[in-house]
């Protein structure tokens, strides 16, 4: 449902398109070039959620891009739409913008229409074709504290080389459930490039991983841990989080001390040397084992989450993405499990192995 603008507001009716009903007409592309080379690929547009401060500046970003070569969606015209935190789920209208020539757009939300703490679902669709990206936005008071959780290597027991769907380590869900009933923001990061964001995130989704903030990296690096490590001390930095605790693989180890994380809550995953057990603690029996220490009134770590953030943070699963690949103009809605396994679109290599 869309809201229909003030009596005083500045939008016209024009302007108001709907992201649920397939039979509102698409409107022209912009750009002739854009739909002869872009009309009949599958759309691969994404964003990384984003976590501010209350009171700071809000940003939202987003990447529109099309088929496995990544063609660049420029100049077109896209709506972006912010769920409404009422019961009657209605999507507000808040601006349309023209991608740049990167494909890219960047839209600064005004001072008087910045959104109250909580947590908003937004949609950045475009008008030629109503494909979109989906992502959140937290707003939080300072000093929220959060665990973060390197889903490179630390959730998935096995290597897949075929495209199958790999299997997720015993225990690894409910300890990321442990940490959010307790009322810890919830902070998924990856080194993989953003360009796989829907397969991976609709993996963790359809294995049913708890709501949380989920981040790529932006292309490929050559140092993937150096731009995670930079990552989350901008996410830090721009909304004053906690960190908590820290999951991943031994490779995480380094990126979590510089953040400032204490050793005994560095926890690691998988074959380890000898040398990093004194710098963290080596998950050796597995997550199972180590959700029953979590869970141990004595341990220092069974504690609820300090502030009032953990009274708005959002509950339950992350959602599996559907309706975001658009194929030859239609608008089908592909939910199989096998449009999302966690192979890249053309090395499939797995989650596991970075």
């Amino acid at each position: 449902m869309i809201s229909k603008p003030d009596i005083n507001c500045d939008l016209i009716q024009s302007e108001l398109s709907t992201l649920n009903s397939k039979k509102e007409p698409v409107e022209k592309w912009e750009k002739r070039l854009n739909r002869v080379k872009l009309r009949n690929l599958s759309a691969n547009h994404r964003a990384n959620d984003v976590v501010v401060l209350e009171d700071n500046e809000q940003v939202l970003t987003a990447k529109f891009f099309y088929g496995p070569l990544d063609f660049a969606l420029s100049g077109e015209k896209v709506d972006i739409y912010i769920m409404s935190k009422s019961t009657s789920n209605e999507w507000k209208f808040y601006a349309t913008e023209k991608t740049d020539n990167s494909g890219k757009l960047r839209y600064v939300i005004p001072a008087e229409k910045r959104v109250s703490l909580g947590v908003y679902q937004i949609k950045m669709m475009v008008r030629c074709d109503h494909s979109f990206a989906d992502f959140h936005l937290s707003v939080l008071p300072a000093k929220t504290e959060a665990v973060v959780f390197s889903i490179d290597g630390s959730f998935a027991a096995n290597i897949s080389f075929t495209g199958n769907d790999p299997k997720v380590r015993a225990g690894a869900v409910d300890v990321v459930r442990h940490w959010q009933d307790l009322g810890y923001l919830i902070i998924y990061i990856t080194a993989r490039p953003d360009y796989q964001h829907y397969k991976v995130t609709n993996w963790l989704a359809q294995h049913n991983f708890p709501f949380g903030m989920v981040y790529f990296s932006d292309g490929f690096s050559r140092d993937p841990i150096k731009q995670k490590t930079e990552t989350l001390k901008s996410i830090v930095k721009n909304s004053s989080l906690v960190l908590k605790a820290g999951y991943g693989s031994a490779k995480d180890i380094q990126m979590y001390a510089n953040l400032g994380i204490e050793s005994q809550k560095i926890f690691i995953i998988g074959k380890t040397k000898t040398k990093y057990f004194k710098q963290a603690m080596v998950l050796k029996n597995g997550y199972a084992s180590h959700l029953s220490e979590l869970r141990n009134p004595n341990n220092s770590l069974f504690e609820q989450a300090n502030g009032n953030a953990r009274l708005i943070l959002k509950k339950g699963n992350l959602n599996v993405r559907k309706n975001t690949i658009f194929s030859n103009g239609n608008n089908e809605d592909y939910s199989s499990t096998n449009e999302y396994t966690m192979t890249s679109f053309s090395n499939h290599q797995s989650i596991s192995s970075m």
